[in-house]
């Protein structure tokens, strides 16, 4: 095995632009990096950013961890989305992946046997417990990006008015209660009633779904992070992608969870906003206690 230096961490890489974000913030602190990209997600241009880059499919768990070991990684890190309908619900499901022997002994308990559900929090888990199982202990992406974390505030210029306050709260406790069954993160909401929540297909499709039944637009998005969110995986996320959407389908109103929901490229996704006429506010959970 070989041993790798005290200020390096593995960087497990999904779908999207956080896994650049993370892989830039941990070498502007001076951190190695050896990054595994997950085949059909990762982006492979990451490999100019990290000191190693190897793909493996998403079931390929076994690989991941005896790469990991060879490098001598203990840290690691988790960025990126994984597309859960995709990997999934294929035609041939999960067995399309091609399992390695350590990923079918491990997801056993929810795919064969039925003893485990298959939310989110608990495939993740499984992954986490796994590489933990071998020495490489999983940290939270924001323990080294906390800038991305938004405190309480409006961040936009547009102020969210009286209703779309009302909207915001009535929304929060609903995607709060979706969070708690682990279902999803967001809620599509207009003058109190619901348009759209957000299950296995993500934000963007919510969204979209949100505006198509709802052709006058002017509905907000609520997205929070789950009751027991475990920070180092599925921590809610919006980028300029998310603004992207709303504007395309004439939605008005963001409003995510303070301290607890990541804004990648937050200077041009405020602009975009601006431009749009869309309001961000930043809430924290005490507001509505």
């Amino acid at each position: 095995m070989t041993i790798s230096p005290p200020n390096s961490i593995g960087l497990i890489a999904a779908w999207g632009r956080y896994p650049f974000v993370i892989a830039e913030a941990l070498k502007a602190q001076g951190t190695i990096v050896h990054c595994i990209g997950i085949a059909g997600h990762a982006d492979p241009q990451l490999k100019s950013l990290c000191d190693s880059y190897r793909q493996f499919g998403v079931a390929r768990l076994g690989g991941a961890i005896r790469h990991f070991s060879r490098l001598g990684v203990s840290r690691a890190t988790l960025a990126g989305k994984i597309f859960k309908h995709k990997v999934l619900y294929s035609r041939f499901g999960w067995l399309s992946l091609v399992p390695d022997l350590r990923t079918v002994l491990a997801f056993t308990p929810a795919y064969l046997t039925r003893r485990r559900d298959r939310k989110d929090d608990t495939l993740l888990g499984i992954i986490v417990d796994e590489f933990a199982k071998d020495g490489i202990h999983m940290a939270p992406a924001t323990d080294f990006a906390p800038q991305l974390l938004v405190p309480p505030g409006v961040l936009t210029r547009r102020q969210p008015t009286k209703l779309e306050h009302e909207d915001i709260r009535f929304g929060w406790r609903i995607a709060k209660d979706l969070g708690r069954h682990d279902v999803g993160q967001s809620v599509a909401v207009k003058g109190q009633a619901v348009l759209a929540v957000e299950a296995v297909e993500g934000t963007d499709e919510c969204i979209r779904r949100a505006g198509l039944l709802c052709r006058q637009g002017g509905f907000a998005l609520v997205k929070v992070a789950k009751p027991q969110q475990d920070m180092r995986f599925d921590v809610p996320t919006i980028g300029i992608g998310t603004i992207e959407t709303l504007a395309q389908s004439h939605g008005k109103l963001l409003a995510i969870e303070a301290g607890k929901t990541i804004v990648l490229d937050q200077d041009e996704v405020v602009r975009l906003a601006n431009h749009h006429g869309i309001a961000i506010v930043a809430i924290d959970d005490a507001q509505f206690e």
